[in-house]
């Protein structure tokens, strides 16, 4: 029924083919700017976004004891390198509108209430979709499950990806293995998929992966060593073996990381993986109202492998301990110390200066509202924010719209490239 009326989105105040010259010209100084200090190029780079499904820490959420650390490895990773916390955009589900915000920088916090799955709603019917992938010379998304839903066949042709794996495509998953009862397709298959790419592959190469694992139901018959992590307390309403079958999942997806992580590691070309949880599980019966901004707070973190930081990649320390999706594709280029097109200085902008952008969504995705986080996981209002951040958040609200609703002025006022 969404599909009948979809408005993707509001005219912003001022939109005009002048105004989006003049929004041009002023981010072409701005990258000019930024790529004085820059030595490399993205597309000398390769580069992998990890969407890992349901990825977030279980002991971050209120009223949630659980003895022990689940997730040792990823957590001291955490700790030397580039990371902090994701303000995602869903509660339980969502997963392709994360993919949509880290490949394209849009927020979809700025799309009107009918637009709520930019993969099947707005992407098959757009001439053109500018994506992060298009800045490197090969690009390849592997997903160990169906490609069907959320329409991602269809979506990852139109972003320009030249290889979709998935179950049932003629590139075929292969090493397929699945943890105990657990009826999804394991991490570590996911990341022997995903490695063949970065061996086989020429540096220029985008790859992006989404995982499965950890994958709703999360049922007790799923790991025989479950109860290993059963809560010793939880909100009211919220189910402990639940919660302990979930986190048994996290501790597989913990070992396959720091497998994976050695094994990018040896291989002599620079590599950069963005690795993210996309939500939180919906288990947890804690108040909306009450915990909303904590239960939509994922683990991330960037990793440039051992040649890539001889080659100047370096560990980001400011701007990093709240972000959004949008945010990943300026963070990159600036790890990588590469340089950027006006686009992208535009990214790095609203990454440096405004604070988190998300849909801070009711449970099972009832109510949307937006809000901006900042690096102390506070709400702020839009009425706090300063002229300076008003100001940019009306230039990155035009450039959405002209890219997805408007007359796509930028591909012919060369922002893009």
């Amino acid at each position: 029924m969404n599909n009948i009326d979809v408005t993707v989105m509001e005219k912003p105040a001022g939109y005009s083919r002048a105004r989006m010259e003049k929004i041009v010209k002023e981010y072409q100084v701005v990258a000019k700017e930024i790529n004085k200090d820059r030595k490399n190029s993205l597309s000398s780079q390769t580069i992998m976004f990890n969407l890992s499904e349901s990825f977030s820490n279980p002991k971050r959420v209120p009223g949630v004891k659980i003895k022990g650390n689940p997730i040792p490895y990823i957590l001291s990773l955490k700790k030397t390198t580039t990371s902090g916390l994701m303000m995602s955009s869903g509660y339980g589900g969502g997963t392709a509108n994360m993919e949509y915000m880290t490949l394209t920088g849009l927020a979809t916090a700025n799309f009107s209430s009918t637009m709520q799955t930019p993969f099947s709603q707005l992407v098959p019917g757009l001439a053109r979709n500018w994506t992060f992938n298009k800045l490197f010379n090969y690009a390849v998304s592997v997903h160990p499950y169906q490609g069907i839903f959320y329409s991602r066949i269809t979506a990852y042709a139109k972003f320009g990806f030249n290889r979709f794996y998935y179950l049932g495509s003629k590139y075929k998953i292969t090493d397929q293995k699945r943890i105990k009862n657990n009826p999804f397709l394991s991490d570590e298959t996911a990341y022997t998929n995903a490695l063949r790419q970065l061996k086989n592959d020429e540096s220029g190469t985008f790859i992006n992966l989404v995982t499965i694992q950890n994958h709703m139901p999360y049922m007790t018959t799923d790991y025989k060593n479950y109860s290993k992590w059963l809560p010793t307390s939880v909100s009211e309403g919220t189910d402990k073996g639940t919660v302990a079958t979930y986190t048994t999942g996290l501790t597989y997806t913990d070992k396959a990381v720091k497998q994976f992580i050695k094994q990018i590691n040896k291989i002599q070309k620079p590599i950069t993986v963005v690795f993210y949880g996309d939500h939180l599980p919906g288990i947890y019966n804690n108040s909306m109202a009450k915990d909303g901004t904590k239960l939509h707070e994922t683990d991330y973190f960037i990793y440039s492998n051992t040649y890539a930081r001889e080659h100047g990649a370096r560990t980001l320390t400011s701007n990093t301990k709240v972000v959004s999706p949008n945010d990943f594709m300026a963070m990159v280029a600036e790890q990588t110390n590469s340089k950027v097109t006006p686009y992208l200085a535009l990214m790095t902008k609203v990454y440096e200066d405004l604070p988190a952008v998300s849909i801070n969504t009711g449970q099972n995705n009832s109510t949307a509202s937006l809000q901006f986080t900042n690096s102390k996981g506070q709400v702020v209002k839009y009425s706090q924010l300063t002229k300076k951040q008003k100001r940019l958040w009306q230039d990155y609200k035009l450039v959405q719209y002209d890219l997805t609703a408007g007359k796509q002025y930028l591909y012919q006022l060369h922002m893009m490239k």
